[in-house]
């Protein structure tokens, strides 16, 4: 979560989780893949938190923190680097947590490109989000990016569906119906606004990617896609390295 600084073979019968036929007996086989993506993000994320800790971590935020009244006053790339600090331990292990278990579907339902893409373009969107409907606040954290995920996810689920196993939608219900609780329980200490703004880019993006065909298989991506992939994650681990270099005062912005 982002937190307020406030301080084929064919069967007819499934056979795991991994291979659900649809309506007409159609098996659809999900191929087992390391989550290379969602590992090389998590690094970048402990590697900023180690820094965190390093060079102080309580002044930590005022040098990289997405502080809105920063932003709107031309510091744009606090938009990314917020994404990439955290506020505590457990704030940055739960949300690796989530980015696991999330960016890991995604890889292996869906393509590693795609996760990369809707992972930054969350975090930011949920960051622009939080800039134009909490001006004065300032927030760390990943949830952006990792809302932006479960969006994507929510959309594969629903688009998708026939050929799933049938509490995945629901799973996915629940979990952000958890999330959102917490949210409001959590007012004062979590940026809701990040959120929403991160799930929303995930779940557009998913609505224009994810293909209505069930026959289309999901997985493959054209090479504009791939690169675009490549290039947005090299793009989160640039800004993961601005980051460390203002902690430790390499350089100043």
């Amino acid at each position: 979560m982002s937190l307020k600084v406030i301080d084929p073979e064919e069967n007819s019968q499934p056979q795991g989780p991994d291979q659900v036929p649809d309506d007409d007996g159609r098996t659809v086989v999900a191929q087992h893949a390391f989550p290379y993506f969602t590992i090389v993000i998590i690094a970048a994320l402990a590697a900023v938190y180690l820094f965190q800790n390093t060079t102080g971590f309580e002044n930590s935020f005022d040098v990289a923190d997405a502080n809105n009244r920063l932003i709107r006053n031309g510091q744009y790339w606090r938009l990314v680097t917020g994404n990439t600090m955290h506020g505590f331990f457990w704030h940055i292990a739960l949300n690796c947590m989530a980015l696991y278990s999330l960016g890991s579907a995604i890889e292996l339902l869906s393509n590693r490109a795609h996760l990369a893409i809707v992972f930054l373009f969350a975090a930011v969107g949920g960051s622009v989000m939080s800039a134009l409907l909490l001006p004065e606040i300032n927030s760390v954290g990943a949830s952006g990016g990792i809302l932006g995920l479960a969006g994507y996810l929510t959309v594969y689920g629903y688009k998708r569906r026939r050929l799933l196993p049938p509490g995945f939608l629901k799973n996915m219900l629940i979990n952000l119906a958890i999330v959102a609780g917490m949210g409001v329980i959590g007012y004062l200490y979590i940026d809701n606004a990040a959120h929403l703004g991160g799930f929303l880019v995930g779940a557009i993006y998913g609505l224009i990617q994810i293909p209505k065909d069930l026959y289309e298989d999901p997985r493959k991506v054209d090479v504009v896609t791939a690169v675009m992939g490549y290039a947005t994650l090299a793009a989160f681990i640039s800004f993961a390295t601005l980051t460390i270099l203002l902690l430790t005062k390499k350089i100043a912005l």
